[in-house]
């Protein structure tokens, strides 16, 4: 637990846990990002009287950081949120952020920042399945499981908590569609579990070493970020889209590769080309399960062990951070 009269922070960023629906009995056609973040942080302040121990003690303070549906998530946003991010972590009465994020590209957001964020302090994203005015709503419950965490973790860490399950930025992905246990972390599996207003961290995960790649104050400007796309091999897959990119100016393509990283012998050769004229390529899986294992038969780098997307994040990271030694 953390000392008495320690400080969580929420942050809000919109998404379906701000949504509203027409009615109480619909959970799949709202409108994403409606409501701030002091109405659904007071939704669960409202009920203290069950309050868990690990929160009697704290202080809770929330700042409205954008108003948007993920989807819609962007990179002058993703800098606003690490520089906010910073600014309370270096407060010495804050023991941890909580931050409302919409589910599609949580996993991107949590990975970018556990890659430049430094203070030692607990950063949890948490989200919502259905809107805020359905009648079991889950927004409230998962807000509540992410500052029980935040008030009771140890140490730097960028975590995601939704549904009782605690998921770490390095492997969360959104796995389904519409149910409300929508994330998943591959074979590595849960970093723990919230339940009762207790949190269980498990015995079988280890937390990753990972060290910011990028400080905050490094990043450069959104216009100024490089132009990265991801790419997908599968049946009979066109390299036309590759040229194009190509010859637009793209800077760095990642390669969502079938099985252990393969990607077509057309593919391939259009690929081969795009790093010959200078684009940075690296390797993925498009499989939900597991990572790329380099062999001697892979010609790109697939060494980074994450997704798609955490990899376009990791090359655009590492990019800059080049242009910044340089």
């Amino acid at each position: 637990m953390q000392a008495k009269n320690q400080k969580i922070v929420v942050l809000g960023t919109g998404g379906t846990i701000a949504g509203v629906s027409a009615s109480a009995n619909e959970g799949l056609a709202y409108k994403a990002a409606q409501r701030g973040i002091d109405d659904l942080l007071d939704a669960v302040l409202g009920h203290q009287q069950h309050w868990p121990e690990a929160l009697l003690d704290c202080q809770f303070e929330s700042e409205q950081v954008a108003q948007l549906d993920s989807k819609d998530m962007d990179f002058e946003t993703w800098i606003h949120l690490a520089q906010r991010c910073e600014h309370w972590l270096s407060h010495s009465d804050v023991a941890g952020l909580v931050i409302t994020h919409g589910t599609d590209t949580l996993e991107e957001t949590a990975y970018f920042l556990s890659q430049v964020l430094s203070a030692a302090k607990p950063v949890v994203l948490t989200c919502a399945m259905r809107p805020a005015n359905f009648k079991d709503a889950d927004g409230p419950q998962n807000l509540r499981d992410a500052l029980l965490v935040a008030a009771t973790t140890q140490g730097l860490g960028v975590y995601m908590v939704a549904a009782g399950e605690i998921h770490h930025s390095q492997y969360v992905q959104k796995v389904h569609p519409t149910r409300l246990n929508a994330f998943d972390s591959g074979e590595t599996g849960l970093a723990g579990r919230v339940h009762n207003d207790r949190v269980q961290w498990l015995d079988t995960f280890n937390t990753p070493n990972t060290s910011a790649k990028l400080r905050v104050s490094q990043l450069p400007p959104a216009t100024q970020w490089p132009w990265v796309e991801i790419v997908m091999n599968h049946v009979n897959a066109s390299t036309q889209h590759i040229d194009a990119l190509v010859q637009a100016g793209v800077k760095g393509l990642v390669v969502a590769g079938t099985g252990n990283g393969s990607v077509s012998t057309k593919l391939m050769a259009s690929l081969v080309l795009a790093q010959k004229a200078g684009v940075e390529v690296r390797l993925a899986t498009r499989c939900n399960q597991g990572v790329v294992v380099p062999t001697e038969n892979h010609i790109f780098d697939a060494t980074g062990g994450l997704s798609p997307v955490k990899t376009r994040v990791a090359l655009l990271l590492d990019m800059m951070s080049q242009l910044q030694s340089h």
